[in-house]
């Protein structure tokens, strides 16, 4: 891998999010989010887990800003939590909430680390879902307030934004088959509406923060990654991956168009209109004019691929993984060269630069009786997807960054604390942190020992 591949600008970084880490629930004035409401409920997380401490790293973000100097890291991407600002979602601004990132902004900037701050990263305040939360036509401006709340105290030192992360997922799961808070299931007509309002707040916030930094500001989003991998570098089969990602096909909530087209095209995607039919929400061009506000980038949240085939008659056809492929603690199948088209494909449609906000593994990790842990899967992975960037941005891909999923082993949502995907081994009981393999790898990388 060429050493010269990275600019020197490359933001090297984890990511994180603020329910899956922070912990004090309850604490300095803060409400309650749907997270907080959804994990009292029975038999919604594995064994009844919930984030109420999490890796308390409210309490410990000192310590872990000195990890992650340790590592090497110059961008730390985290979320925000919009009940810690706003507890009614609205009104009222939460000071010593506003304090707590005040301070991290400050640590992060003092160990030499970019902060790259996510807007909504899934954790709604309640007060706003007893409104009607995202199917409110009022969403939009409650974000667009949030926004303008945390860039007045943040936007002297935060360049780098993200409105909302994965969309996909707090409109899906939350709202479409209720594995996610706040655990409804809505029909198409109601789905549809609430991703509309929340692809119009992205919008708003977009504008907030373009009138708060100007040009200073680098903005973007996080949608899921939606990649597709050709089966085999026949231009056929490339053709028919490229085609694949961005078709849409039947109704899913996946469909990478349906939610990118509007924000970076300014449009919904045809096929997806005629696929939707009457369920999709009515909208006006003014209201596309405010979700495509430009962005400065186009961050993607990758894991893992479909691969793709161009059948007989040339068009797509998905191939399933073989027997015997590699996949994580999820059961999701590793793809190594998912990174590689998915950076390429994204490039080529949308014509901005990319940001790899999300990629990482769930491994089986634990501390050995040495007080090391040895998570080798983690590492390969996170090589050969980085090798697979590399030769994407050869070809010619302006890749701005590069944020592992994830700086600390967290709350997984519904799945618990049983999924690690921590460069940091977290010890839930104790919450002693302990460097994995993976993180000292990942030092060597950035610093150009192990490329």
């Amino acid at each position: 891998m060429h050493q010269n591949t990275y600019p020197q600008s490359f933001a090297w970084g984890a990511a994180t999010s603020a329910y899956q880490i922070e912990g004090a629930w309850a604490a300095d004035g803060k409400g309650e989010s749907i997270w907080d409401a959804f994990c009292r409920r029975e038999s919604v997380t594995f064994a009844g887990h919930d984030g109420r401490i999490a890796c308390d790293h409210y309490r410990r973000s000192e310590e872990d800003v000195g990890l992650m100097r340790e590592i090497g890291l110059n961008a730390y991407r985290f979320s925000i939590a919009w009940p810690r600002i706003l507890p009614d979602g609205t009104g009222a601004i939460n000071s010593r909430g506003l304090d707590f990132y005040d301070r991290l902004v400050d640590a992060l900037l003092a160990a030499g680390i970019q902060p790259w701050a996510t807007l909504y990263h899934w954790d709604l305040p309640l007060t706003l879902c007893h409104r009607g939360g995202w199917l409110n036509a009022e969403s939009p401006q409650w974000f667009a307030d949030y926004t303008q709340a945390v860039v007045t105290r943040l936007g002297d030192r935060v360049r780098h934004w993200i409105t909302l992360n994965e969309p996909q997922c707090f409109i899906g799961l939350g709202l479409l088959n209720g594995l996610h808070a706040p655990g409804l299931k809505l029909d198409w007509p109601d789905v549809l509406r609430a991703g509309h309002h929340a692809l119009l707040a992205h919008g708003r916030a977009v504008q907030v923060l373009r009138a708060a930094g100007g040009d200073r500001f680098k903005i973007g989003w996080a949608p899921v990654g939606g990649a597709r991998v050709p089966a085999t570098n026949s231009p056929a089969d490339i053709a028919a991956a490229r085609q694949a990602m961005f078709a849409i096909t039947e109704r899913s909530i996946w469909a990478t168009t349906w939610w990118a087209d509007p924000v970076m095209l300014g449009r919904y995607p045809e096929d997806g209109l005629r696929i939707f039919g009457a369920a999709a929400s009515a909208h006006s061009e003014e209201e596309m004019r405010i979700i495509s506000t430009p962005v400065d980038f186009y961050g993607t949240n990758v894991y893992s691929a479909q691969i793709v085939a161009a059948g007989p008659d040339g068009c797509p056809r998905q191939i399933p993984p073989p027997p015997g492929v590699p996949m994580n603690m999820y059961y999701w199948p590793v793809l190594f060269d998912a990174l590689h088209w998915c950076v390429r494909f994204l490039h080529e449609r949308y014509g901005k630069p990319v940001v790899v906000t999300e990629n990482g593994t769930s491994s089986m990790d634990w501390v050995n009786a040495d007080g090391r842990v040895q998570d080798p899967q983690r590492i390969d992975y996170l090589r050969r997807q980085l090798q697979g960037l590399a030769s994407a941005m050869q070809a010619g891909v302006p890749v701005e960054g590069f944020f592992v999923w994830s700086l600390l082993d967290n709350f997984e949502w519904h799945e618990g604390y049983r999924q690690r995907f921590g460069l940091i081994h977290v010890d839930f009981e104790t919450g002693r942190r302990t460097l994995k393999d993976s993180a000292l790898w990942y030092r060597d990388f950035i610093s150009g020992k192990s490329r």
